[in-house]
């Protein structure tokens, strides 16, 4: 006790983070988890005596859930072409960015990074625009190409394929911000002794730069990966999940059954679902890294 007194300033610093982690974090979680076991409805908060506890039950009817086994789907789909799209844009990007020198190029890292903090429900608006069948300013400019229109939310695989050009868009940003830092860092006595070999661009890109940027490139794509599992903000303020539940998401489901239908209990076993979901891919990702080498 008397060691624990004498060291308790880096607890005392730490302590307020632990209280709030524990509080808004931890806690809720597991009374979620809790609450995934009964049949917590809008009824029962009101009269908790009339809340049941029935087990696995909301955990089977998921299994059986027609609604919810297309948004599984529709979200491995989100992933699948989100991720390698975002990666390789946002690295491509900061790449190109990070060779110019003038004053321009700030300029531009400002235009890509602005969208990643613009509001989802001012891009939704405007982006409703440029989708819209009859007047949008894509299906304009396919029409001076001889081009039909493209039906970009009204039908379901265009549909997820125009969310996602959406959410690239919004997400380049905060990615190239990331590998833009880790390019600077970088030191300069690597590409010297490149050039001093008579290496070319491509040669210096792929055996100096792209290997030095194995971490940050490892950090883009788990926290990438776990964000584009829980694609929520773009099928909700563009499509509400339509058409046809053909673009509902996992992180959608769960909203529409907690907070539209009230049916708490089922949306909580639906969001361990997705957490199990998420700490299985990111277990497989730490997995598959290659082991750690130091340059």
């Amino acid at each position: 006790m008397n060691k624990l007194l004498k060291n308790r300033h880096p607890y005392m610093f730490i302590a307020p983070a632990v209280v709030l982690l524990l509080l808004f974090s931890i806690i809720p979680i597991l009374i979620a988890f809790v609450i995934s076991f009964t049949d917590l409805n809008l009824k029962g908060l009101v009269d908790w005596s009339s809340v049941n506890f029935i087990g696995i039950e909301n955990y089977k009817d998921l299994l059986s859930d027609n609604t919810f086994i297309k948004s599984i789907f529709n979200t491995v789909f989100y992933v699948v072409i989100g991720v390698p799209l975002v990666i390789i844009s946002s690295l491509s990007i900061a790449l190109l960015l990070n060779y110019g020198t003038s004053r321009i190029f700030n300029t531009f890292r400002a235009v890509y990074y602005m969208p990643s903090i613009t509001n989802i429900i001012a891009v939704a608006v405007i982006w409703g625009y440029l989708y819209n069948t009859e007047y949008g300013l894509f299906n304009f400019l396919l029409s001076l190409l001889t081009v039909e229109n493209i039906p970009w939310l009204e039908e379901p695989t265009i549909a997820k394929i125009s969310l996602i050009i959406l959410a690239v868009w919004k997400g380049i940003g905060i990615n190239m911000i990331i590998f833009l830092a880790a390019l600077q860092g970088i030191p300069k006595s690597y590409y010297e002794a490149a050039e001093m070999d008579g290496a070319n661009r491509f040669q210096v890109l792929f055996n100096v730069t792209l290997p030095l940027l194995r971490y940050a490139t490892f950090f883009v794509t788990i926290t990438t990966l776990i964000g584009w599992m829980q694609f929520f903000e773009e099928p909700f303020v563009m499509t509400d999940g339509g058409p046809l539940d053909g673009t509902v998401s996992v992180a959608l489901f769960i909203y529409k059954e907690g907070f539209q239908f009230s049916q708490f209990g089922y949306a909580a076993a639906a969001s361990f679902v997705l957490f199990a979901m998420i700490i299985i891919v990111t277990a497989i990702q730490f997995k598959l890294r290659k082991s750690d080498t130091e340059y």
